[in-house]
């Protein structure tokens, strides 16, 4: 049983990587597009990723993980100019992310790029003192893992 060329020609068509346009994901193209594309950059395919990469671009080299807020900035260590405290905040702040946590001020820290297995934020190392063993948390503050356990 032979099949004309017309259906195959229609099966081909329909292929499943085709992606669907939507709202959403212009929108959060434009934003990223918005906050790391400058002057300097532009865009490029990745043929390894599958995906265009902005090159060239404002992206922070010095950011820990993705943010989960908005999928767009990283997550980065940051000393207030006013009060020099400590704390977490997303690259994607003057885009209007709200991503922030504080951290410890007296510690010694060191943030790794290991994301938190319960919210996927950077887990911290901290000691406060030389004699004191390193210890491991969540850089969140409302993280289920940092609650003692009962």
């Amino acid at each position: 049983m032979k099949r004309s060329p017309a259906v195959l020609l229609k099966k081909k068509s329909k292929s499943p990587s085709s992606i669907r346009v939507t709202k959403r994901k212009v929108d959060s193209l434009r934003t990223e597009i918005r906050q790391y594309y400058d002057k300097n950059s532009y865009l490029s395919w990745s043929e390894s990723k599958k995906m265009y990469i902005i090159l060239g671009s404002n992206e922070p080299k010095n950011g820990l993980v993705a943010c989960p807020q908005c999928k767009i900035g990283k997550l980065l260590m940051i000393r207030s100019r006013k009060t020099r405290k400590r704390f977490i905040g997303c690259s994607n702040y003057y885009n209007g992310c709200t991503a922030s946590s504080p951290l410890l001020q007296k510690a010694m820290l060191k943030a790794t790029r290991i994301p938190c297995q319960v919210c996927s934020w950077p887990i911290i190392i901290y000691r406060y003192s030389r004699k004191q063993k390193w210890m491991r948390q969540c850089a969140n503050m409302k993280c289920e893992s940092r609650k003692p356990k009962a």
